[in-house]
């Protein structure tokens, strides 16, 4: 009988690529676009960066078609480690443009 490999634990997510292209709008709070690659195998496109109340953060794609009261996003990470990693990636590669 063959042995199955084992199977790839999430924490193993690492973003491979970012890109930010900034937006020209005035008055948005959005500042940016941005799309990200995990692991060189899966891009994740429509983040954007956006300036609140407490600073820069990254928001996640929101579902059109959802008709409640909150956001509804359409992918977001799980686990806050994977959160954190590509919210730094994001903002460290907005911040490189900034000055670029």
């Amino acid at each position: 009988m063959k042995k199955q490999k084992e199977k790839p634990s999430l924490d193993a997510l690492k973003v491979t690529n970012a890109q930010v292209y900034l937006v020209k709008a005035k008055g948005s709070k959005t500042l940016a676009m941005a799309r990200v690659v995990l692991n060189e195998q899966l891009q994740l496109t429509g983040l954007r960066v956006v300036d609140g109340v407490n600073g820069y953060f990254v928001s996640y794609p929101i579902d059109p078609t959802y008709q409640g009261e909150d956001y509804h996003s359409i992918y977001y990470p799980l686990q806050k480690e994977l959160r954190e990693e590509i919210e730094f990636r994001i903002l460290l590669k907005y911040q490189e443009v900034m000055e670029g």
